[in-house]
């Protein structure tokens, strides 16, 4: 197997998209007012706005910043969010939002990283007791850490429920776009429509070299927020190099077809490890895959194309695609794996 140019260990490995990193060049020239006050991120704003309706939008460095931020304008500090316990902000985020917050993470074990009315419903007590952090936030991530989906159907009854109890529904995008691609549904549909309050819209993920995106569909909670934003250092100074990138990912559906061919390589993928009687362990909805190998193809599969040991014990691993992901990456994977299996 030749030296693979792309590997599976995640979206973020990725490179730029050839147009993203021609709009960052083409926004390199000459002077531009600074702190988002730039003709770039006007422009990035409106095409949000046309993509989501009324909403207003303010641009970060990263998904943990997005996240930090979006929920501090969400809550208080004696407030509390309730998320699956496989959430990026629980797992993965080094305790950040805790941290800035000062709100405590309410974790949910779930069988398919999806919360759902009935799972939250334990967690909602203690409101007006002095003794008890509020809750007042439920946050979800869309597609899940473990390549689920929520349906339309799914996001508005978790939103009609926290907005029952006087709370908030937060997404976490990181992944929106593969979402909306696997549902095959507006953008709008499955976050303003359904009830979503706040959205972390994923940029780095899909191409963009660095960024991502809060939105927030109930204007009223973004009162504060360039204050929240500058004192949580994600106030980018110049900021028309991180909304240029939004601006292209905008422009002509790119941020679509990416992560449309992105779900295409996941499923192409699977449609292969299927066929070397490889167990996958969720049904792939978007452009990641949890398959089961067997334990000696793991390190040296992993190292002529890396990706990631989800669950050692079982020798389970996470395949994931993006948009520069080709049909010869896939297949060469495959490859390799069917010659390890017939060692």
């Amino acid at each position: 197997m030749a030296e693979p140019t792309r590997a599976f260990a995640s979206d973020n490995w990725a490179g730029a998209h050839p147009e993203v990193l021609a709009a960052v060049a083409a926004a390199n020239a000459g002077h531009a007012p600074a702190y988002g006050d730039d003709p770039w991120t006007a422009r990035a704003v409106e095409r949000f706005r046309e993509l989501l309706g009324d909403v207003e939008v303010f641009f970060t460095f990263n998904g943990t910043g997005a996240n930090v931020t979006a929920l501090r304008a969400c809550m208080q500090p004696w407030g509390a969010c309730i998320c699956p316990e496989t959430a990026h902000i629980a797992t993965d985020e080094c305790g950040a939002s805790e941290r800035f917050t000062g709100s405590p993470l309410r974790t949910v074990p779930t069988p398919d990283g999806k919360l759902t009315p009935a799972l939250v419903a334990p967690l909602l007590k203690g409101f007006g007791v002095l003794h008890h952090s509020q809750p007042q936030v439920i946050s979800i991530t869309q597609a899940t850490e473990i390549g689920t989906v929520y349906t339309a159907e799914e996001t508005g009854a978790l939103a009609e429920q926290a907005h029952e109890h006087g709370m908030r529904l937060h997404v976490d995008g990181a992944r929106i776009a593969n979402a909306a691609a696997a549902l095959d549904l507006p953008l709008r549909t499955i976050t303003g429509d359904a009830g979503v309050d706040v959205l972390s819209f994923g940029g780095a993920k899909n191409g963009l070299m660095l960024g991502e995106a809060v939105v927030f569909f109930d204007r009223t909670l973004a009162r504060d927020f360039a204050y929240i934003r500058k004192q949580s250092a994600q106030l980018a100074s110049k900021m028309r190099f991180v909304a240029a990138q939004f601006d292209a990912l905008l422009t002509d559906e790119l941020w679509l077809r990416s992560a449309r061919h992105a779900n295409a390589m996941a499923a192409r993928l699977a449609d292969g490890l299927r066929g070397l009687g490889v167990t996958l362990t969720q049904e792939p909805q978007a452009n990641e895959i949890f398959a089961i190998l067997p334990p000696e193809t793991v390190e040296p599969l992993s190292a002529a194309c890396p990706f990631y040991l989800w669950d050692a014990s079982r020798s389970e691993v996470r395949l994931v695609t993006s948009f520069d992901t080709t049909d010869e990456d896939v297949d060469g994977f495959l490859v390799e794996l069917r010659r390890l299996l017939r060692r």
